[in-house]
């Protein structure tokens, strides 16, 4: 039985990483990475080290994908923002 939580373990984390790296959108990423960090968290616990799995599923599937989003959401509004500088300083030209 763990043999086959294990594989499918494998096979979840595999999909996800696949699906991290084949995003172009840095926000989709971000939640896929998530997804990665939960797949591990599981993959860890059925390997029997459930220290280092609740360690990925605070680190990997909580924390580091809300700073990834937090930081795509402050480089958009900065992005924004100068564009619209830009656009300004066209039209008093």
């Amino acid at each position: 039985m763990d043999d086959v939580l294990g594989g499918l373990a494998l096979l979840l984390v595999a999909a996800a990483a696949t699906a991290a790296v084949l995003n172009r959108d840095p926000a989709r990423q971000a939640l896929v990475l998530s997804l990665l960090g939960l797949a591990l968290a599981v993959l860890f616990t059925v390997d029997q080290a459930p220290d280092v799995g609740l360690s990925q599923l605070a680190v990997g599937s909580a924390i580091t994908p809300l700073m990834i989003l937090l930081t795509v959401r402050k480089v958009r509004r900065t992005g924004r923002s100068r564009q619209g500088e830009d656009e300004e300083k066209g039209r008093s030209r």
